[in-house]
């Protein structure tokens, strides 16, 4: 088998959504002399690329897309510690600080999107959940992201997005807000600079945000 016809059979794999098999077939991949890089861009991100147009186009729903992004996750495991030092040669889109906001301990979406941005060649940097603006404020400092993606499952958690994008006012960081009450009515009226309705879209929208 050629090296095309592996990432071809890699790419396929998280199009089926073969989590069971990818990681054996991502190592033998790397066994056969398969560069790494190349797997991850040309296999695994052109996979989930397919199944991010899958769902924005609703031929496949939100577990789909899930499996989809545990797949690929699954072959990351195995093909990133294969890169060079510091993933030399793959090329950074920009870096993303991303978190569910305080009070709110809901991380499927956030995930889904972090896993997401992370695939398609974004540097991702995850907080995690119950996030206070501090602490995003202090993360933002330290690591000088080019875009804060917020995080909220719950209208009573909604406000606290405000407080973060009010706190980060004038730092030049671009913001970004999306879960299942959020509007991009309200994201608007907060002051973010951009609202996606699903994990698809936020990587669509991490792009247009990096290019103002």
């Amino acid at each position: 088998m050629s090296s095309q016809e592996a990432i071809e059979q890699l790419k396929n794999a998280v199009i089926n959504y073969e989590l069971d098999s990818v990681k054996e077939l991502a190592q033998n991949m790397l066994e056969k002399g398969v560069d790494p890089l190349d797997a991850i861009e040309n296999g695994l991100g052109e996979g989930i690329k397919i199944v991010g147009e899958r769902f924005g186009a609703g031929e496949i729903f939100l577990p789909e897309l899930i499996m989809g992004a545990e797949t690929m996750k699954a072959a990351m495991s195995v093909l990133e510690p294969a890169l060079p030092a510091g993933g030399a040669g793959r090329t950074s889109k920009g870096k993303i600080l991303i978190g569910t906001v305080l009070d709110d301990i809901h991380e499927i979406g956030k995930n889904l999107v972090a896993t997401l941005l992370s695939s398609n060649g974004y540097d991702v940097v995850d907080l995690g959940v119950n996030v206070p603006k501090d602490e995003f404020h202090k993360k933002a400092s330290e690591v000088k992201p080019n875009v804060i993606a917020l995080s909220a499952l719950m209208t009573t958690t909604m406000p606290h997005m405000e407080e973060v994008v009010k706190d980060l006012g004038g730092s030049g960081v671009k913001t970004m807000i999306g879960g299942a009450p959020v509007t991009d009515e309200f994201a608007k009226k907060i002051g973010a600079d951009g609202y996606s309705e699903d994990a698809s879209g936020a990587v669509n929208l991490a792009l247009k945000l990096l290019q103002k």
